[in-house]
């Protein structure tokens, strides 16, 4: 029997697995996938998540293959409205790291084969659980899903047992919808179009924000010379092509990006869900399974790293006899009050972004430049947007 079975690879599972086999802990993570996901979508990896990480050995090498955004400037209607400087905010934390997600999670996969080579299993989509009191029953179908390497053969099923049980496994959460937990939550009425290109600009390593008539721009570098570009649309823009996001781009910035050299494209909605609860049983949720909320502001990866860093010592006490009820009490409300101060930041960064009057964007940007030249609110601002 397993000690702890962590129903999806996503980064946050990865990481998870990572924390609990360096305790000595017999861990098994679930992932339905049989390969990596190329197409991920996110990008910014903030200071208190990059110090979590360095529990797991990969803080290093993410930095070491990331770019350090240590500046964001706001722009609008090709005039300067306002810099924001990370390290002058925090020096001790100078930085946001930008890296590909699946590059992220590559790192992290690495590491956990590392620590125990059969850590992983593909290919296994868990589709019922039942908490028998003592350990927690999972039955999966194996050899599922694209590019499958299930260890058994096509569609076949099996069962995992586990003391713990851990639901990293997104939005759409089996485990809790075998939990039965609700979530509540909204959508918003905000689409965006986002691509990645070659950076020929000249801002080097700063994020630029584009406050405009028409919408945001969000523009973010990457490594390999690449920027990521985000946009926000009047709908849903399902069909388009990167010369629509090119010519975006071109109209409300001026800035022109080859859309024959684009390498990722996509759109997408946005909704807020949080689960009435994390911790039942045997079992425990993190990341998106118990909070998604939007990814303007980059901040639900990081989340989720969190949950697993501050659940992590809690499943090893536990797990070695020690009372942990009130710790998992704590845990869940003081994670639960993150995600919620998440969710109302991401909330205020898309209002932010919605298209204005030229004339009705004018006097706020004015504003927020004179509010911002105070340094002690301009700094606060830089650390709540890098989630110190």
């Amino acid at each position: 029997m397993l000690d702890v079975a962590i129903v999806g690879a996503g980064p946050v599972g990865l990481y998870l697995g990572a924390l609990l086999l360096q305790q000595g802990l017999n861990v098994r993570v679930l992932e339905q996938r049989g390969v990596p996901n190329p197409h991920s979508r996110a990008i910014g990896i903030h200071p208190p998540a990059l110090a979590a990480l360095a529990q797991a050995g990969v803080a290093a090498a993410l930095a070491g293959e990331g770019v350090h955004i240590r500046d964001g400037v706001a722009r609008s209607r090709g005039r300067f409205v306002r810099e924001l400087s990370f390290a002058e905010a925090a020096p001790a934390s100078p930085f946001i790291l930008t890296l590909k997600q699946a590059r992220t999670e590559a790192v992290l996969e690495a590491r956990l084969r590392e620590l125990s080579s059969g850590a992983l299993l593909r290919g296994f989509r868990v589709q019922s659980m039942h908490d028998a009191g003592t350990h927690v029953r999972l039955a999966a179908a194996t050899g599922t899903g694209e590019g499958s390497g299930g260890t058994g053969p096509d569609g076949a099923t099996t069962a995992v047992s586990a003391r713990l049980v851990v639901g990293a496994d997104g939005a759409h959460s089996t485990i809790r919808r075998e939990l039965g937990i609700p979530t509540s939550g909204r959508d918003y009425p905000d689409t965006y179009l986002m691509g990645d290109f070659p950076d020929t600009g000249s801002d080097g390593t700063t994020a630029v924000l584009y406050l405009e008539p028409g919408g945001i721009v969000e523009s973010f570098p990457l490594p390999d010379g690449l920027r990521r570009w985000v946009v926000h649309t009047d709908s849903l823009l399902d069909g388009a092509s990167a010369g629509d996001l090119a010519e975006l781009i071109r109209q409300r910035t001026g800035a022109t990006v080859d859309p024959r050299a684009n390498s990722m494209l996509s759109a997408f909605g946005v909704r807020s869900r949080l689960a009435t609860r994390m911790v039942q049983g045997r079992a425990v949720l993190v990341g998106d399974a118990a909070h998604e909320i939007s990814p303007i502001g980059g901040q639900g990866m990081n989340l989720g790293w969190l949950d697993a860093a501050a659940l992590a010592p809690i499943v090893v006490a536990a797990l070695r006899g020690q009372p942990t009820g009130a710790r998992l009490e704590r845990f869940e409300g003081t994670r639960m009050a993150a995600a919620r101060r998440a969710s109302w930041q991401a909330g205020l960064n898309m209002a932010l972004g919605r298209p204005l009057p030229a004339s009705f964007m004018d006097v706020r940007n004015a504003a927020v430049g004179r509010a911002f030249g105070n340094a002690r609110l301009r700094n606060a601002v830089a650390r709540r947007f890098t989630m110190q």
